[in-house]
């Protein structure tokens, strides 16, 4: 065999490592995204809207979230506590009616309790706790972000630079919030958390689906608080 030969030889086997090694990467790649987006899903697509659109960035994000809190074990309640937050979420409701501000205020301060009894990280950080419960409770954890933001619209300068939310905001803030705060009640354990606490969850299914308002949420009721 020529020397000739044998150097396109090496050549065509260089070239063909070289493929199959770009085409592993690929498909490694291709398939950490597919995981990524059906671990996230509303957050996969929350984080490509924050990159403009570049899907790379929004998952090495999303991956650093991952390796950062993935490990994160969630501490059961004990039956007491889940009673007291599900009576203090019940009176924040009820306040609704009369103080709109004032109960999705309470019900971000839960929130934020819940998330930390849980041994998501403390209800004074955060963004990192938002961050936490991203990774394991992606399918919810933006009504946290809405009631948030809305409850801290006139402490965090809002009031300075925007409208401020009407009683209609608020209480659609707190509808989405309901979703996380069962998921976090009850472990997870009912999927979607819009049936983990029998009562009010299914008045806020029907609420969802157009039927009424949930709580007694009545437009006419309601007072800005």
């Amino acid at each position: 065999m020529s020397t000739g030969l044998i150097i396109a030889l090496i050549v065509i086997v260089a070239a063909v490592i070289a493929v199959a090694a770009v085409l592993a990467v690929r498909a490694r790649g291709s398939q950490s995204g597919r995981s990524l987006k059906q671990r996230f899903g509303p957050e996969y697509d929350r984080a490509v809207a924050r990159h403009d659109g570049d899907v790379k960035a929004a998952e090495r994000e999303l991956g650093t979230l991952v390796e950062r809190h993935g490990g994160l074990h969630e501490r059961p309640l004990e039956p007491a506590e889940r009673e007291r937050f599900e009576a203090a979420w019940t009176a924040a409701q009820e306040r609704f009616v009369d103080s709109p501000r004032e109960a999705v205020a309470e019900a971000d301060r839960l929130l934020a309790d819940v998330a930390g009894a849980r041994g998501f990280p403390a209800g004074t950080q955060y963004e990192e706790q938002v961050a936490a419960l991203s990774v394991h409770h992606a399918r919810h954890v933006h009504g946290y972000r809405r009631v948030h933001q809305v409850a801290r619209f006139h402490t965090d300068g809002g009031a300075r630079s925007g409208q401020a939310p009407g009683t209609e905001d608020l209480r659609s803030a707190l509808v989405e919030a309901r979703a996380l705060f069962d998921d976090l009640l009850t472990d997870g354990r009912s999927g979607s958390g819009r049936h983990a606490l029998t009562r009010p969850a299914s008045r806020e299914t029907k609420a969802r689906e157009g039927h009424h308002m949930p709580w007694g949420f009545h437009r006419h009721q309601t007072k800005q608080g």
